[in-house]
């Protein structure tokens, strides 16, 4: 006959060490999602502005990083050791803006571009050129593009 009297309990702990280890591997996942979320949100929130709204429009402030609108100004792009310098202009307030390499596809004086990137010491350090080019940026942007359609620059000079 089976012998059916109760076994024991072991009082080691092992049990709830198997239940602590899964709360703990799911609150560590949830620590760096929320981190890789946070990161992600921060870096996609550019700010939108126009070279003349710097330090003037909530949100458009040196400290932040931005998108900033303007025209390439007549005369001001150098190339130099890599670095792209040339100033953009909106409205009669011009900006300095340095770019590693070279900007590339239509870049030239007197367009509208869109550049990104953080401001240090006065000079806009950009990581991104967007130029006036493509019938989606037209589209999206044609609010904006008229009003910076050939800022610091002579009619006729494009």
């Amino acid at each position: 006959m089976t012998d059916l009297t109760p076994r024991p309990v072991d009082d080691s702990g092992s049990r709830p060490s198997r239940r602590i280890l899964p709360l703990v591997v799911l609150a560590l996942v949830v620590a760096a999602g929320g981190v890789i979320l946070t990161q992600f949100l921060t870096s996609a929130v550019d700010y939108y502005c126009n070279a003349d709204e710097i330090g003037q429009r909530s949100g458009c402030d040196e400290e932040r990083r931005l998108r900033i609108q303007g025209t390439v100004t007549d005369g001001s792009v150098a190339v130099e050791r890599g670095v792209t310098s040339f100033t953009i202009a909106f409205n009669d307030v011009t900006v300095p803006v340095h770019y590693e390499g070279e900007p590339g596809g239509i870049f030239k004086e007197c367009i509208p571009v869109v550049v990104h990137g953080q401001f240090d010491r006065g000079v806009f350090r950009g990581d991104r050129v967007e130029v006036k080019h493509s019938n989606e940026y037209v589209a999206v942007n044609s609010d904006r593009l008229t009003e910076a359609e050939f800022e610091g620059c002579e009619p006729g000079s494009t």
